[in-house]
């Protein structure tokens, strides 16, 4: 009983870390400030990095900006831009989880975690989540950026390339949808998983 306690109370908190940021400002106009730096394609990616670091704290729509640094820096500089930003977002959500007391972690096995760090990743609230239960549980930091650095890759290399081929020519167009769909297929994933028992109910 202590356990499942332990385990509410952890999924509580770290839901409520994106959450709260989201219901009380609404999502942030991402797109918009990374749109005022188009003059520059290197302040361009400083942006989209930072805004997707941010992310794991702030309602930042990342596949938006993942895909509009694909459109406008090319599938290689969206992809790298849109990795390193993500892959730091979980470090600093690593490092919120572990100022979580740790008599008040629960013990859950450490590969649960790395699966659902990976399988996390386009759903969004859950993907950060995740990345702050990973250092509340004590999760090897190794084993965690490791899990979510292949999990960046595959999402930031969708929507990049969505980004490239579509939207470079006209954002509004077909190439605005894959990013609106990343995060409705990320959820039926999650779900699937979790019908299968491939992650934990």
């Amino acid at each position: 009983m202590q356990r499942i306690l332990k385990i509410l109370l952890l999924a509580a908190i770290v839901l409520l870390i994106p959450i709260v940021p989201f219901v009380v400002i609404g999502e942030l106009p991402g797109e918009r400030w990374l749109s005022a730096t188009d003059g520059s394609a290197l302040m361009f990616a400083l942006t989209g990095s930072g805004l997707l670091t941010l992310d794991v704290v702030l309602p930042i729509p990342s596949s938006i900006v993942i895909a509009l640094l694909g459109g406008r820096l090319g599938f290689y500089g969206g992809w790298l831009s849109a990795w390193l930003g993500l892959t730091a977002g979980n470090l600093i959500g690593y490092g919120i989880g572990r100022l979580w007391p740790q008599k008040l972690a629960p013990d859950i096995s450490e590969s649960p975690t790395l699966i659902l760090l990976i399988l996390s990743r386009p759903v969004p609230v859950l993907a950060e989540a995740m990345a702050i239960a990973a250092g509340a549980t004590r999760t090897p930091v190794t084993h965690m950026i490791t899990a979510c650095a292949a999990g960046n890759a595959i999402y930031a290399g969708i929507l990049a390339a969505d980004g490239a081929a579509l939207l470079a020519a006209d954002w509004t167009g077909p190439g605005i949808i894959l990013p609106l769909l990343v995060p409705v297929a990320g959820w039926f994933l999650w779900r699937w998983s979790r019908l299968r028992g491939i992650v934990g109910q």
